[in-house]
């Protein structure tokens, strides 16, 4: 009765209410995959405040070391005002006697996802938490997306490196450079303080979607490094590191069929490897199947912005 109850309450108000009135709205603020959590020093530091961490802090698919999906900032309920409530991502929670499951858009600045739980019972609140966190992760997942992809669009490249060869586009910033044209394959680069960011594309002939596994795209990955990707040793090349089990799942976007993995990968005999997130990519209308994948070489540091980058990138995919 009560799993009902409080879906009931979500349904009502999930669709991200926006206040239309005429008013000014502050910029909204943070740094991407932060979320401030507003609540009583009591509710942060019991069962409830457990239950946001646990939720939100569960491990970003894909990294060689766990990482959370969102960084918390706990801020008091009675220190939420003026410029603090201009976070782009807010989970504000109140114990009172007003039992409320909101999600608000854009209340206190533009753009901003607050997702709002009220109760007097703290063991309903955690109800409702449980029940509704894979969409508290979902709208915060897409605001910081719609975010990234706000800043690529404010220094695009004008390369058409990627246009010329497959006759579709990437939005990716002017500081990623072509270092590789070849016949069937473009690869893309990002120098960082500690390594770089990569982009690699190739068109592979059309064959049943529905077909295609985790074995052979490992298989067509590895025979692209063993060509393209060569390590800073000779006779080495970038390949799949199958000691990490890679994640294989279908998804959509641009209203294609896609199968995403999420591996790591290795330079044998050289001390090199990362993260990579590959796409294939069902373009049945022109009679093949694309391959995107970034992958990440940074050494010693935090792989999730550089992952979060790549993958917000490779979504932005416009085949003409």
């Amino acid at each position: 009765m009560m799993l009902k109850k409080t879906i009931i309450i979500f349904i009502l108000f999930i669709s991200c209410q926006e206040d239309k009135s005429e008013r000014y709205v502050l910029k909204s603020n943070g740094k991407i995959n932060h979320v401030t959590v507003v609540a009583s020093e009591d509710i942060w530091n019991g069962e409830v405040g457990g239950l946001l961490r646990e939720k939100l802090s569960l491990p970003y698919k894909g990294l060689p070391i766990d990482e959370p999906i969102f960084s918390l900032k706990y801020l008091p309920i009675n220190s939420f005002s003026g410029f603090a409530k201009s976070s782009r991502n807010v989970l504000l929670i109140s114990k009172d006697s007003t039992s409320e499951t909101k999600f608000l858009k854009n209340k206190y600045a533009k753009p901003q996802v607050v997702a709002f739980f009220a109760d007097i019972n703290e063991k309903n609140i955690m109800i409702k938490i449980k029940n509704l966190s894979d969409s508290i992760i979902g709208e915060f997942n897409k605001n910081e997306a719609n975010e990234k992809r706000a800043r690529i669009l404010k220094a695009l490249s004008k390369d058409k490196a990627l246009f010329k060869k497959f006759n579709f586009d990437l939005k990716y910033p002017s500081i990623y450079k072509t270092v590789k044209d070849t016949f069937n394959f473009v690869w893309i680069e990002k120098k960082i303080s500690k390594g770089t960011l990569n982009i690699i594309s190739y068109t592979l002939p059309y064959e049943n979607f529905n077909k295609i596994n985790l074995e052979r795209v490992i298989n067509i990955r590895d025979s692209i490094g063993r060509i393209y990707i060569p390590g800073r040793l000779a006779k080495t090349f970038m390949s799949t590191d199958r000691d990490y089990m890679p994640y294989f799942d279908k998804i959509s976007f641009s209203e294609l069929n896609v199968f995403s993995i999420k591996g790591m990968w290795e330079v044998k005999n050289d001390f090199m490897g990362g993260p990579f997130i590959n796409y294939i990519i069902d373009d049945f209308k022109n009679d093949r199947v694309i391959v995107l994948e970034g992958f990440v070489f940074a050494p010693s540091i935090s792989k999730r912005e550089y992952m979060f980058e790549l993958k917000t990138i490779l979504r932005t995919l416009k085949i003409y």
